[in-house]
């Protein structure tokens, strides 16, 4: 992405101060702020601790499968599925060796579950969260949970059923063995659940307060700065969580708006679409699905949201843009970056998931759940 946006600014293709402006600079707040509020969770030990004693009572296979789908699930429309997807990967190893259970079957259903569970917030992914920000949304916690909450949850649902279907065997019994709490850092863990809290009591405020007034107190930039603040000033770590955030993923942002808005200014992208496209739930929700399989869906929201806006599409299609650019993650590897995360942490510990061992569960699945959002939008649309 940045060899990208640095040709088309060499070329002339796209003037440094069009560059400058076309970089969002809410989005890249926001993103640093959770980073940060995600690298101190890791680091203190705090999610492991959590994550133990949570999955301390899934007594079977179904029960540890289950918990991952909605534990994993509804955490990564809180922490952006990047974040689980790095946080995530030992935690199913472990418990695949201490539950004598299939690697394999426990990185699929994480993956499936940090990126099925994501599509119900507006900051459970990067592609949501362009959606919140650039459509004008004035109140996107209560019209994500609307519109894609239900639907979400029923599509966990379907995971946890297709993939028993194809993991028959490892859902016989097995006793579980005993494993010893991870170990905490006591201060920075603090800190940690001071900028969990500041996350979730600002999004209930500005859920309170679009039910009220019809729009959001507090920015979405700002609820993620104000959560880092904490760890910023008070952790004696800070310098170490700063080296070690996600660093790659922010100059991927800030190319990717510089490149998008690139091939925006020539107008080829907009030839290629039609209205129909731009209106139709199940076109919209295939197109996504598709075209993200090949661009990443990040690129694609950043490209296709621009035109659902000027063709005047409702919150409905812009629901289904985000959550067809979400779930093509579950189609197969490439679909999303946290599954590229998954595979890259899980290999270097000796397990791995082949392309089409993904797939084979990943197109029944995908299918399924398209069919589950088209319906639910057909109705609350």
């Amino acid at each position: 992405m940045l060899g990208g946006a640095v040709a088309v600014l060499i070329t002339g293709q796209i003037t440094p101060i069009d560059a400058a402006r076309a970089i969002d600079i809410n989005v890249m707040l926001f993103l640093f702020g959770m980073f940060v509020v995600g690298e101190a969770l890791v680091a203190s030990g705090y999610l492991s601790s959590i994550a133990h004693r949570f999955f301390a009572r899934a007594k079977n296979p179904d029960q540890v499968v289950l918990f991952i789908l909605f534990g994993m699930g509804i955490l990564s429309a809180l922490l952006m599925n990047d974040t689980l997807a790095v946080i995530g990967t030992p935690l199913v190893l472990g418990l695949a060796a201490g539950r004598k259970m299939s690697p394999k079957l426990l990185l699929l259903t994480l993956a499936i579950a940090i990126t099925t569970g994501s599509v119900m917030s507006p900051i459970g992914n990067p592609q949501n969260l362009l959606v919140a920000i650039n459509s004008g949304m004035a109140s996107p916690f209560v019209t994500f949970a609307v519109y894609l909450a239900v639907p979400t949850l029923l599509c966990l649902g379907v995971a946890w059923a297709v993939l028993r279907w194809f993991y028959k065997d490892e859902f016989l019994y097995r006793e579980p063995e005993d494993e010893p709490a991870p170990p905490c850092d006591s201060h920075l863990t603090l800190l940690a659940k001071i900028s969990l809290a500041i996350i979730l009591l600002l999004a209930a405020v500005n859920i309170i307060a679009s039910l009220f007034t019809g729009s959001m107190l507090v920015t979405l930039p700002l609820i993620a700065v104000g959560a880092a603040l904490p760890i910023l000033l008070f952790s004696k770590k800070r310098f170490a969580i700063l080296r070690t955030i996600d660093w790659c993923t922010l100059v991927f942002f800030a190319a990717m708006f510089v490149l998008m808005e690139s091939v925006w200014q020539t107008g080829f992208f907009q030839s290629l679409i039609s209205g129909e496209m731009l209106s139709s739930v199940p076109l919209l929700l295939g197109t996504s699905i598709v075209l993200s399989q090949f661009i990443s869906n990040v690129p694609f929201v950043a490209l296709f949201q621009p035109l659902v806006m000027e063709a005047g599409s409702g919150t409905a299609q812009l629901m289904a843009l985000a959550a067809g650019s979400t779930i093509a993650g579950n189609l197969t590897i490439l679909g999303a970056a946290s599954n590229v995360i998954i595979i890259q942490n899980a290999e270097k510990q000796g397990a791995t998931l082949t392309f089409f061992e993904f797939m084979k569960v990943g197109l029944p699945l995908t299918v399924l759940q398209v069919l589950v959002y088209w319906g639910w939008l057909a109705v609350v649309g």
